[in-house]
């Protein structure tokens, strides 16, 4: 096993411009970060930047570490790269608040020539009023899970480093979609009663939980890829298909039950009808603030 592992690794390198963008990324929303907290210390807190950087660095592992060497020989790893790409990465980077951040943290050149004009634009408005609708959020999360584990489809995305790029890619702008009505992120606006989205996110958990249960209950290996690939962690490919199985089906089931939870207990405690869910600010594309 560690004969294999040592020859994986030596045969990977680590994705420059990846690396570069996810730093470059981090950099900017800091940058914006520590001039919104000098104005509104309680609405970006530390708890945001961490959270930011915390969903950061899970994208860096899912994608920019020693973890994707392994992706096309190990099950198991391959499925600690989704969730990270569909639980970790997005809910954390949701929680950080980033539109504003990553807009003050930007040259104020950008913002008023190239990204204040995109947003304000008519038709991208109406596209992200279309894509911040509950329904279709967990349709397109749903269907891009299941869709891209078809055997089909999962051994094109492993033959292929551009496919493979574009499966990381939808799972990522998917999950983003799903998570934002329960995060809601600023400048959302709430689609649904809250009460409702406890149920969102049972529905939510469904297609990772019957995937995870076709894994671990499935009589033989399902993707041919891994029954040649050589045995890692001294485990058959049948157990490794049987571990990632597991971890699919209840560490997804734990994420999307936390959040379920402190969303419940919020709307029954006495003071949820008196609590204020926004703090509007005004954008800083036009406040005229500087760089």
């Amino acid at each position: 096993m560690m004969a294999d592992a040592q020859a994986i690794l030596r045969s990977w390198s680590p994705p420059i411009v990846v690396n570069l963008t996810l730093f470059l990324t981090l950099l900017i929303y800091a940058r914006g970060w520590i001039r919104l907290h000098r104005v509104f210390p309680n609405l970006f807190s530390f708890a945001r930047l961490a959270a930011f950087a915390g969903g950061v660095f899970s994208l860096w592992l899912a994608i920019g570490s020693p973890l994707e060497a392994f992706d096309d020989v190990s099950l198991t790893m391959h499925m600690v790269q989704h969730l990270l790409l569909m639980l970790a990465a997005p809910l954390l980077l949701l929680l950080g608040e980033p539109l504003l951040p990553l807009l003050r943290g930007l040259p104020r050149r950008v913002v008023r020539r190239v990204a204040g004009p995109v947003l304000r634009y008519a038709p991208v408005q109406a596209l992200g009023r279309v894509l911040a609708r509950p329904a279709f959020c967990w349709l397109v999360a749903g269907v891009a899970l299941i869709g891209w584990h078809i055997p089909a489809a999962f051994e094109l995305a492993l033959r292929s480093d551009g496919w493979h790029e574009a499966e990381h890619i939808t799972f990522l702008a998917t999950a983003l979609l799903f998570w934002w009505p329960v995060v809601l992120p600023f400048p959302s606006v709430a689609r649904w009663p809250r009460w409702s989205i406890p149920l969102y996110l049972f529905l939510g958990s469904l297609p990772g939980g019957a995937l995870g249960a076709f894994l671990i209950f499935s009589d033989r290996v399902i993707y041919p890829s891994y029954a040649a690939a050589p045995a890692l962690f001294r485990m058959t490919a049948f157990e490794d298909q049987v571990v990632a199985g597991a971890l699919m089906w209840l560490l997804g089931s734990v994420v999307y039950l936390i959040p379920t939870v402190l969303i419940t207990i919020q709307l029954l405690s006495p003071m949820a009808e008196h609590e204020e869910r926004y703090i509007h600010v005004r954008p800083p594309a036009l406040s005229g603030s500087r760089s």
